[in-house]
């Protein structure tokens, strides 16, 4: 009886062991970088992409595109904690809210991923060297590899 006593002991000590290795879910305050408002052109198309700061736990984005006197395209975007983690919403064009979900937080680079998505599969953000603002999807369309790609650099309000 000591024995088992002992066994379930040690296997309690065990689980509270890992538990308290496992990393909590990253919360939205290390997405602190991203916030402000980036601007960029890119082939003749002037681009902007806003981030609130982190607050309560979500940050709101908004992206738009403009062509001359014209809005080409614009993206409503949220991010949110959950207990789960974090959860990236891309509304483009004003179309029903998409998650993809934190699969990677390292420093200055976030990746999100909806695996059931064909493109975009995944969404990156990180912070060049230089100070600016990276996005890039990525996903398959037709079955091959597809990529888009953004630079942004901050701009004031």
């Amino acid at each position: 009886m000591r024995i088992g006593l002992l066994a379930m002991s040690l296997a309690a000590l065990v689980l509270q062991a890992l538990a308290a290795a496992a990393p909590a879910p990253a919360g939205v305050d290390g997405l602190s970088w991203m916030a402000g408002r980036w601007t960029g052109t890119q082939e003749g198309v002037e681009m902007e992409e806003l981030w609130t700061a982190p607050k309560a736990g979500s940050m709101l984005g908004l992206h738009r595109d403009a062509s001359g006197n014209r809005t080409v395209s614009f993206e409503f975007l949220r991010i949110e904690g959950t207990a789960d983690g974090l959860t990236y919403w891309a509304s483009p064009g004003g179309r029903p809210a998409t998650p993809f979900k934190l699969v990677d937080l390292s420093g200055r680079r976030a990746v999100f991923e909806n695996a059931e998505k064909e493109f975009p599969r995944r969404i990156l953000y990180w912070l060049g060297e230089d100070g600016s603002l990276h996005a890039k999807i990525e996903g398959t369309r037709g079955g091959q590899p597809a990529s888009e790609e953004w630079r942004w650099t901050r701009s004031s309000p």
